[in-house]
């Protein structure tokens, strides 16, 4: 059994390699049913081209890589009681207090082929095709199998002198919204390179009042369509870190003011009336929040305007790993957040994000409910010893 497995593995490699034989020797990529193509990261790229002498390809880089000093969470003193299991994230709670913080970097691919597409379920995935027939590779933007099927199913295909891309994976979720995508277009505001941004055509309420928030006007931008092809004569890729608190901060200052009143509001977020992930026992732990002066609030119940207003004015945030608690972007440097999640699949997005704005983190761990759901979407307990100790870290 295993050695079949092994030798079905040394073919599906060898006939990888051979298809991007054949391209390199010229075999249009269609050909081989744009399998397998050759992958590179935007610097890969521009190395590349910049040694033979390309003069079209160019790099910027605005914030250089930095390691972070990040505290630990208030309530865990010693680190090795984070999870190392990196997951699907690439690095791990483990990791935080010390994060590599990648580079903020423009970088120009000339005659790229943008194609963009969705899954079965609806998720947004985007592809950069260089004029030599390699695939670009960046956080959240690589060659599917979903772009072959479009590429070779003879798609409407549209020609751009110019543009810049900024959208990823998941551009219309909350979180990646407003941690991903939200201050790639403030950094292109303050830097005074808006004119050639493409916006999707199709945007949720959030998105399109988050861009007005910025004093922007998303019908003044150029649009694309999901599922047509690109042909841009120079486009601009802005690679991002996701987590450094250079973007992160002027999204805060640009559209939370916050107001003159120091935040007093103690938030806690209810998952109740979520799809997944809900917090099983909640009416349970309630009385521990609301005893500690906490109000409970439904975020789907609240406008997106509703919910920065209400995160200005918040001192401490709590809740269940969820979109939810990404809002802590609004509250004012030096609150609270807490979080409830299940550390069997650590996910430390949010522990990183508090860092960068300038929070206090206190963590939570939660137990996973019985299910047939995948673990990352199942519902949670948790023991009101557990909220107890936790609240009272917070108080000191």
């Amino acid at each position: 059994m295993n050695i079949a497995r092994s030798l079905r593995e040394v073919a599906r490699r060898l006939v990888g390699s051979l298809r991007r034989l054949l391209v390199d020797l010229g075999v249009p990529p269609a050909r081989v049913g744009y399998r397998n193509l050759r992958n590179e990261t935007p610097t890969e790229f521009h190395e590349r081209r910049k040694g033979r002498g390309d003069s079209l390809a160019k790099q910027e880089v605005v914030h250089p890589e930095r390691r972070a000093t990040n505290p630990l969470p208030l309530n865990i003193a010693d680190r090795e009681r984070l999870p190392r299991d990196r997951g699907w994230w690439h690095y791990s709670m483990h990791d935080v207090p010390t994060r590599l913080s990648l580079p903020t970097r423009f970088t120009v691919v000339p005659n790229a082929t943008v194609v963009t597409g969705t899954d079965d379920t609806g998720l947004f995935y985007p592809a950069i095709l260089t004029d030599d027939n390699r695939a670009i590779n960046m956080r959240e933007i690589v060659l599917r199998p979903l772009h072959a099927q479009i590429l070779l199913n003879a798609p409407r295909v549209r020609h751009i002198g110019k543009a810049t891309w900024f959208c990823e994976r998941s551009y219309a979720n909350h979180s990646h919204w407003l941690t991903a995508h939200l201050p790639k277009l403030v950094l292109l505001k303050e830097l005074g390179r808006l004119d050639d941004v493409l916006l999707p055509a199709t945007m949720t309420p959030v998105m399109r009042r988050s861009i007005e928030l910025l004093g922007l006007d998303p019908a003044a931008f150029p649009t694309f369509e999901v599922g047509e092809v690109l042909k841009v004569d120079e486009l601009t890729v802005l690679e991002t870190d996701r987590f450094r608190g250079e973007l992160l901060a002027p999204v805060r200052e640009a559209i939370a003011s916050g107001g003159d009143a120091p935040a007093s509001r103690r938030i806690f977020i209810s998952r109740k009336k979520a799809a997944i992930r809900k917090l099983a026992n909640e009416d349970d732990i309630w009385p521990l929040f609301e005893a500690a002066g906490f109000e409970r609030v439904f975020m789907e119940e609240l406008g997106f305007e509703e919910q920065i207003e209400l995160m200005s004015q918040t001192e401490i945030l709590a809740g269940p790993h969820g979109a939810g608690l990404t809002n802590m972007m609004f509250c004012p440097a030096g609150s609270t957040v807490l979080e409830i999640a299940w550390l069997g699949f650590p996910n430390p997005n949010f522990y990183a994000l508090a860092c960068a704005m300038d929070l206090r983190y206190a963590l939570v761990d939660a137990e996973v409910c019985e299910g047939d759901a995948e673990p990352l979407k199942r519902d949670m307990t948790v023991h009101p010893e557990a909220i107890a100790a936790a609240l009272e870290a917070i108080e000191k």
